[in-house]
């Protein structure tokens, strides 16, 4: 699934929506906002709940297990996000 990121703050993903529905257990960001100093000082954080908006509950209910397993998820604020630590920036 690739999801369009059009708002980033401090890190964390407030806008985004589904380009690409095939394959939502796997992830891809594309980024296309304004970044400003600290808002991509690490991984970008997509909250869970906007996944499951996009992909469904079921989608998100199977395959979150493995992703939090594998690390791809923390918790902020009492909010579940999952991680995207690797991203370039187009030029």
């Amino acid at each position: 699934m690739r999801v369009l990121v059009t708002a980033v703050f401090e890190r964390i993903v407030y806008f985004s929506h589904c380009i690409d529905p095939t394959d939502p257990a796997h992830l891809v960001l594309e980024v296309d906002a304004l970044l400003r100093e600290g808002d991509a000082d690490g991984p970008l954080l997509l909250p869970v709940a906007d996944w499951k908006r996009m992909a469904g509950f079921e989608v998100v209910d199977a395959n979150l297990p493995r992703l939090r397993s594998g690390g791809r998820t923390m918790t902020r604020d009492g909010v579940e996000y999952i991680t995207f630590p690797v991203w370039e920036r187009s030029r």
